[in-house]
């Protein structure tokens, strides 16, 4: 795939003005706060596999209007204080897995919340968590589910379950409430964008190729699913469009980054067609710049030219995991 998207001297300036609605902190507000209002911890039960060096969990929590959401918890074996925590999101079509399936934050020394994604499980990965709201009018895949409404919107749920996420590793064994770390690529990464906007005391953010962010900018620039099956929608529904983006609006990882104040680190391909790059720096560039505070946050940015949706990979990982050595050490 040969560069498509806006010159590289561009991107590190591109800051457009993506349309917020004027509800949109009340919105989240009155939306977490409905949430908050079931305990958020629901199971935890050692889970047995066949690893020596880590421990896990098999973690149900309360997410949107009390759902059970599944969840991993995993943490090095025989190490007894407080550990900083890592809650991982999970790209588009994936779920939990199995355990052992994602190591890296615990050998690391992390304790490490790999959230399940409601609803999604089965085209990447298996997972546990159905989505039991998904009723509501919109397109067959989750990235419509609900569309016409914000408050019907899947989006609407999944952001709260990653923000209750965080709540429920903070309310774990062996947690240091005060190091919680948000990470995830594609769907992930604005997941974790979006928990970065909604919850102010996090130790850092970690998103890389991140979803859902300048959402109008992204269909017109790609038919790659998930922005592929909003245009499908769209396709088949005229007449919709104002009600389709006025609801994903209150979603887009712009205005989330905007309010963020937890120090990021991005990773960014410019050959990237699921989430083009512009996308991604348009949440990067204006991060933090609306969260009302007089020093802006901590935020580096590592690009990949010759990288399409998978980033960086293994060498982004390494990016995060010395980067974020620093952060823990001095947060909390």
């Amino acid at each position: 795939m040969p560069l498509f998207d806006l010159p590289l001297d561009e991107l590190r300036r591109y800051a457009p003005v993506v349309a917020e609605p004027d509800d949109f902190d009340a919105f989240w507000r009155t939306t977490l706060r409905e949430a908050a209002a079931v305990p958020v911890l629901v199971d935890v039960r050692a889970e047995p596999t066949d690893l020596r060096l880590v421990d896990t969990w098999d973690v149900t929590f309360a997410g949107f209007g009390g759902d059970p959401v599944r969840a991993w918890y995993t943490r090095p074996a025989g190490v007894d204080h407080p550990l900083p925590a890592v809650v991982e999101y999970l790209g588009y079509g994936r779920g939990r897995g199995l355990p052992h399936e994602r190591l890296t934050w615990p050998v690391a020394g992390y304790a490490h919340l790999l959230m399940d994604s409601r609803g999604q499980a089965g085209r990447y990965g298996a997972g546990d968590t159905p989505d039991p709201r998904a009723g509501a009018p919109g397109g067959p895949w989750p990235v419509t589910w609900g569309i016409l409404t914000p408050g019907d919107y899947y989006y609407r749920r999944l952001i709260t379950d990653a923000v209750r996420a965080v709540q429920a590793v903070r309310a774990l064994p062996g947690v240091d409430p005060g190091r919680v770390v948000v990470a995830g690529n594609s769907q992930g990464g604005g997941l974790a964008l979006a928990v970065a906007g909604l919850v102010d005391d996090l130790a850092a953010v970690l998103p890389t190729a991140p979803f859902l962010c300048h959402v109008q900018r992204a269909i017109e620039l790609t038919d790659a699913s998930p922005y592929g099956e909003i245009v499908g929608y769209l396709a088949a529904n005229r007449g919709v469009e104002e009600a389709v983006m006025r609801t994903l609006s209150y979603v887009d990882g712009v205005a989330f980054a905007r309010r963020a104040v937890a120090p990021a680190q991005f990773g960014i391909g410019l050959r990237d067609t699921v989430c083009p790059p512009s996308t991604g720096f348009a949440a990067y560039n204006q991060y933090g710049a609306g969260n009302g505070r007089s020093t802006p946050p901590t935020r580096e940015i590592h690009i990949y030219p010759f990288n399409q949706h998978e980033g960086g990979e293994a060498v982004q990982q390494r990016h995060q995991l010395r980067w974020l050595a620093a952060q823990v050490a001095t947060a909390g």
